[in-house]
């Protein structure tokens, strides 16, 4: 595993975001662990997390002219990633987000900042992803607004389910709209992190791993 997955997930359980127990999710599913985001909360969290989403972006190879958040969660990490990207890697993109309701006066339109222009490269940058519903909700708000190449993702963690089917979400997002979706960590790698004792949680590895067994993909 590269040392920027393992310190990424120490980061999450650090932080809270990573918890292991009882969780109900909204897709309605029974889970051992639970992925809370919202506990991302101070400039120096955030700080951290941009570099993190930089690492995938640069390990990846992704191209992009501008990087989509979708509203809300998506919006600082689109930002953070951008600002990483500049600061510590020389490389310059554009950001934007999408409005919850179309303004229709001021400047108007969708979209809050870069403005998406026919043929830009695009990504969008999320958290998770369990079932992909995120992704097919702004995919058409994007191709609205201008005809460009949504080909990448970027989230957090992989939570390696099955989405509206029997294959995984990412795998759909690719078979159903070719957007290539790359995690900072898979849910596989946060086994093993457990499994080397990276981080805590040894005594949930029997749940993790039946569930696993029963939704993963």
């Amino acid at each position: 595993m590269q040392e920027y997955k393992r310190s990424f997930i120490k980061f999450m359980v650090e932080n809270e975001v990573l918890l292991f127990g009882d969780f109900t999710l909204k897709s309605g599913r029974k889970a051992p662990y639970f992925i809370n985001a919202g506990k991302y909360r101070t400039g120096a969290q955030i700080a951290r997390l941009g570099e993190y989403y930089a690492n995938c972006y640069l390990d990846h190879g992704v191209k992009a002219k501008t990087l989509v958040g979708p509203a809300y969660k998506g919006i600082p990490l689109a930002v953070a990633t951008a600002y990483a990207l500049s600061q510590n890697h020389g490389v310059d993109v554009g950001f934007c987000f999408d409005r919850k309701e179309v303004k229709d006066h001021g400047e108007g339109g969708m979209f809050v900042g870069q403005t998406l222009q026919e043929g830009d490269e695009v990504c969008i940058i999320e958290d998770v992803m369990t079932s992909g519903k995120a992704l097919r909700e702004i995919l058409p708000k994007i191709r609205q607004e201008a005809n460009v190449h949504v080909g990448s993702m970027i989230i957090s963690v992989d939570r390696q389910e099955k989405g509206t089917g029997e294959k995984s979400a990412v795998k759909e997002a690719f078979d159903e709209f070719g957007v290539s979706v790359y995690p900072i960590v898979t849910m596989e790698e946060i086994l093993e992190a457990i499994e080397n004792g990276d981080i805590g949680g040894a005594e949930y590895l029997g749940a993790l791993k039946e569930y696993r067994k029963q939704y993963g993909a």
